[in-house]
């Protein structure tokens, strides 16, 4: 019995595969197990959206028309800004293979520069992220919600769709927001809108270069259903508020499902990267400070880059079901 206790313990704790199956440490092993847990997870999620996006293919918010916008610039660029964060963020991941290179070599100050340059870039791709929600939150043009919670938006001669404040009248007296203090029954309401609806409607019968369009879309043309002016004016008949911008109760752009899918998804990748930056800036004092070239190794980094490569990647499937499908 003695013997056999013996044999199995000179197998070492990988029974069957040495101390470093396929030649990895028990830490790497265990990152590999968690990347591919935390795979299913998002996986999970993206099965989700990509269900609820064939269910609703007809009424999707289109990408296009909802992320525009680039900081401190003016006008309609789809996509452009959100090509520039997966660019960082892809870039940030090239540095992170250098760090890993320079470390197997053990050149120190290499791996300083490489690291710093992707923190760099995940704080960068963090405060673009952050921007974008702002952005979604505070909203573009406007829009109307009817008593079925459908969205319609307004459109010009051309097509292109026009903001509330561009054709919606004048407001003939102050309005006041309800508070706690002068409220019915003690309640609150939420931010008065830049319009009111009543602004809107008036607008809109003063101005008939101004179409009306619904949620739904045309499956050929990939635009959204602009209605006849009788039609317009029946549906606001049966509008009930003025939206602006997005949040998980309504969402300017289309369906509040989208806006929800957005947050969750978008968040839950922002939480991985900033876990990462945090990391990663952890794992760089530790290589100013030396202590991976006393330990003669870089393992460390080595780690901490399969996690940052795999948020990358995760990021390439968000940015292709959110944006480009």
């Amino acid at each position: 019995m003695e013997a056999i206790i013996a044999e199995s313990q000179n197998k070492g704790t990988w029974s069957g595969g040495g101390n470093k199956p396929f030649d990895s440490s028990y830490g790497k092993m265990m990152m590999w197990f968690f990347i591919m847990s935390d795979a299913l997870t998002f996986s999970g999620f993206l099965g989700a959206y990509g269900l609820m996006r064939f269910k609703f293919l007809d009424s999707w918010p289109i990408a296009d028309e909802v992320f525009t916008h680039i900081p401190f610039i003016h006008g309609n660029f789809p996509m452009y800004y959100v090509a520039f964060m997966t660019f960082v963020l892809i870039f940030s991941s090239v540095t992170m293979v250098l760090a890993v290179d320079a470390g197997k070599h053990m050149k120190q100050n290499k791996v300083i520069v490489y690291m710093f340059l992707t923190i760099i870039g995940g704080l960068i791709f963090l405060g673009s992220q952050a921007w974008e929600w702002k952005t979604f939150i505070k909203g573009s043009y406007g829009a109307v919600a009817l008593n079925d919670g459908k969205i319609v938006q307004f459109v010009d001669e051309t097509g292109h769709q026009v903001t509330l404040e561009s054709f919606a009248s004048s407001a003939s007296s102050e309005r006041i927001q309800q508070t706690r203090s002068n409220g019915i029954w003690f309640q609150s309401e939420a931010s008065l809108p830049s319009v009111s609806l009543q602004q809107v409607k008036e607008g809109f019968a003063n101005h008939p270069e101004i179409s009306l369009r619904t949620e739904l879309i045309n499956l050929d043309t990939k635009k959204k259903t602009i209605v006849s002016r009788g039609e317009a004016n029946k549906l606001l008949n049966k509008s009930t508020h003025v939206v602006e911008g997005a949040n998980l109760k309504e969402n300017e752009y289309g369906k509040t499902l989208f806006a929800d899918f957005f947050f969750f998804i978008t968040g839950f990748h922002g939480f991985h990267v900033l876990s990462g930056i945090l990391i990663n800036i952890i794992i760089f004092f530790n290589v100013i400070v030396g202590t991976y070239q006393r330990r003669g190794h870089y393992e460390m980094v080595e780690k901490v880059g399969l996690y940052w490569h795999f948020v990358d990647l995760v990021w390439v499937f968000v940015f292709t079901f959110f944006y480009l499908i």
